[in-house]
């Protein structure tokens, strides 16, 4: 037949023949390089994909963040599988405060053309939803132990002192402050300044991380307040004791705990003296410990305040001595 016949012939074919012909083609070449392989079956795992969760919510619960899909089809587009980047899509726009429970049926995994998914495990994917909220917290210090005797524990200072979260208000509703893992005082005999973490429920952690925090310890010696009669003030003029009217006076000072116990005479710890600021006679009275000790002593109140110099008529006159020449 010749070429000319032949193209007779073929314009004398029907149109639908001629796409029919052209189909039947493609399904051959489609049957040799698809259809002709081996069907195989594979379990994948694929990763569930949140989007569109709105701004005010947020999702309280540990959710299952990849599925078990078993999948049918081509050896060539099953192996391939991998690199389709699939997922299982969640669309939360229209998302409200709640609890959703959402099939996971064979069809809302978006597979090739040709691979058909057979199974997905598990079932649903169930989504607990909250509104979100920030929150603060106060830090509360947590001590175990005793100091060294005759010491007190003032002040700790958190820094921070207070903590802000935000997350779902169902969590942080639960809670009402933030405490740290025991400081352990043992011993102490000093302030001093420790690192400590917070003691914190896993859903907190979740929020926020394990967190330390600064402790500043206030720790002072243990006082009492004494009050003290009788002590004699001196006052020198020219290396001269000096009369002052009253001669005494009382005070009333915070001591050293160990003081007391060890019965120390609290009136061979001070010197008292009085200081002139005017010239009319009166002085200031000033109590000050006769030396240092390793916890201080504190002069809470001098009762009374001011004393009189007495001055003595004829003490430094030749007259006055007339009487011992005798």
């Amino acid at each position: 037949m010749s070429v000319l016949k032949i193209g007779n012939w073929i314009q004398h074919i029907p149109k639908d023949w001629m796409l029919k012909l052209v189909s039947l083609g493609i399904a051959i070449v489609l049957w040799y390089f698809v259809g002709g392989e081996d069907i195989v079956n594979k379990n994948v795992m694929v990763p569930v994909e949140v989007i569109n969760l709105p701004r005010d919510l947020v999702i309280s619960n540990q959710f299952k963040k990849e599925i078990e899909v078993s999948i049918s089809g081509p050896r060539s587009l099953v192996l391939d599988i991998g690199n389709q980047g699939l997922s299982r899509q969640v669309d939360l726009a229209e998302a409200t405060p709640g609890t959703m429970v959402l099939e996971n049926s064979n069809d809302v995994i978006n597979v090739p053309r040709g691979v058909k998914v057979l199974r997905i495990q598990p079932k649903s994917v169930i989504l607990s939803l909250d509104k979100m909220i920030q929150k603060q917290f106060q830090v509360e210090p947590v001590t175990v132990g005793v100091l060294a005797p005759d010491f007190i524990l003032k002040e700790i200072r958190m820094e921070p002192d207070s903590i802000s979260i935000t997350g779902p208000q169902t969590v942080l509703s639960q809670y009402d402050v933030l405490r740290t893992k025991p400081i352990d005082i043992t011993g102490m005999r000093g302030s001093t300044q420790i690192q400590i973490p917070l003691e914190l429920d896993q859903a907190i952690v979740d929020l926020i991380g394990a967190t330390t925090i600064t402790a500043d310890l206030d720790i002072a010696v243990e006082t009492v307040q004494k009050k003290i009669s009788n002590l004699l003030v001196e006052v020198k003029k020219n290396g001269l004791l000096q009369r002052v009217s009253p001669a005494t006076v009382s005070i009333t000072v915070a001591l050293p705990k160990t003081l007391i116990r060890n019965k120390v005479d609290l009136h061979t710890l001070f010197s008292v003296t009085a200081v002139a600021e005017k010239n009319d006679g009166q002085m200031q009275v000033k109590v000050v410990p006769v030396r240092e000790f390793e916890n201080p002593i504190r002069v809470l109140r001098i009762e009374p305040q001011v004393v009189t110099l007495i001055e003595e008529a004829g003490k430094e006159q030749p007259a006055a001595e007339v009487p011992a020449e005798e």
